[in-house]
């Protein structure tokens, strides 16, 4: 045990020293664009965020990081931005068995009349359909035209095409807006 620690303390910092080289090229970067530009250390973000007496969160430090940090944030009416990364689509072309031969046929076209599955949707469906009313969701593309819809708390399904409408293209990332901090006591 007491050799594994010691080899871990005299490898070399590789991660590290390709972090800080490129803070400091991007800090002379934006240093030449003549903006007002100031850097901060982990400890004064740490001092910043408990002399306020706010609590821990990535976004709450983002606003504490650096020495012009006002001396009252008044963080209870931000919502900031939950950014969650998805990914587009798999790269596996095929199902496949145990053994590895294909079960099914290869991947259909990624692109149903301008929809791919993930964008988000608005579908309007008359009401002689069975899926009928308003929903709005994730899409999930057939090639026949037919498209299954994830809202929120269900999944509709056939919704043709025609009543379909794009409200945001899939680009790997969900977003939802996050909670505000409570008011203080």
């Amino acid at each position: 045990m007491l050799a594994r620690v010691q080899a871990q303390r005299k490898a070399p910092l590789k991660d590290a020293a390709v972090v800080n080289s490129t803070r400091w090229a991007l800090h002379e970067r934006l240093g030449t664009l003549g903006l007002p530009l100031e850097t901060g250390s982990g400890g004064l973000t740490k001092w910043n965020r408990q002399s306020r007496e706010l609590p821990k969160g990535h976004w709450i430090d983002a606003a504490c990081c650096g020495p012009s940090t006002p001396p009252v944030l008044r963080l209870q009416t931000v919502r900031p931005w939950l950014i969650e990364a998805r990914g587009r689509q798999a790269r596996q072309m095929v199902n496949v068995d145990h053994l590895g031969f294909p079960r099914s046929k290869p991947k259909g076209p990624s692109r149903v009349q301008g929809f791919r599955t993930g964008d988000l949707i608005k579908a309007v469906v008359p009401p002689h359909l069975k899926a009928k009313g308003v929903h709005s969701g994730r899409v999930l593309v057939r090639t026949r035209g037919i498209f299954d819809l994830q809202a929120r708390h269900e999944r509709v399904k056939d919704i043709p095409v025609r009543y379909c409408h794009s409200l945001h293209q899939n680009d790997g990332y969900v977003y939802q807006l996050g909670a505000a901090l409570p008011p203080r006591a």
